[in-house]
């Protein structure tokens, strides 16, 4: 069941950064995260800083040609960071036991996360970007799958707005 559609501006990679590291504080076991967007239109970067509010130090980078790259948060977390661009077939992601991942003890992200939807638990959080006209704007549509992110993605984006000057406000549509 997919709630509403939220909407946040950014004006810089280190805005969308600061946007991925507030939502690490509302994570937990299990949850998965569906990135789609353009090339460069900021998947990695919303990573990256997701990554570091779970307490990563390593450099992340998209795993485009090994498919996966793991890393354990100071909490000992596990953090599965999947891009799905060069996917061939559903069929590989079945070889490599991708429920492990989806649906193990750690979080998980999928950069190209459109390219695998039929596999998406039915609880996971949505979140597309979109470049616009001016550099480094980026408009991100937040889309709650399941009643855990509903509410889950309200509280992350009404904690964002207090402590992040995105461009505009948070909206629904």
């Amino acid at each position: 069941m997919q709630g509403k559609k939220l909407i946040v501006l950014t004006k810089s990679s280190s805005e969308t950064q600061k946007l991925a590291e507030m939502l690490a504080l509302f994570l937990k076991t299990g949850d998965t995260i569906s990135l789609t967007g353009d090339l460069g239109a900021g998947k990695t970067c919303f990573t990256q800083g997701l990554a570091r509010g779970l307490g990563i130090d390593r450099k992340i980078t998209s795993p485009t040609f090994t498919l996966i790259k793991e890393y354990m948060s100071t909490s000992s977390l596990p953090f599965y960071h999947f891009d799905v661009y060069r996917l061939k077939s559903l069929q590989e992601m079945l070889d490599i036991g991708y429920e492990e991942y989806f649906f193990g003890n750690g979080i998980t992200v999928i950069e190209w996360g459109d390219r695998v939807a039929p596999l998406l638990p039915d609880d996971f959080l949505e979140i597309r970007f979109k470049r616009l006209l001016k550099e480094n704007v980026r408009e991100i549509d937040i889309i709650p799958h399941g009643e855990r992110w509903k509410e889950t993605a309200e509280k992350w984006l009404k904690k964002s707005q207090k402590d992040l000057r995105t461009g505009k406000s948070t909206s629904e549509t």
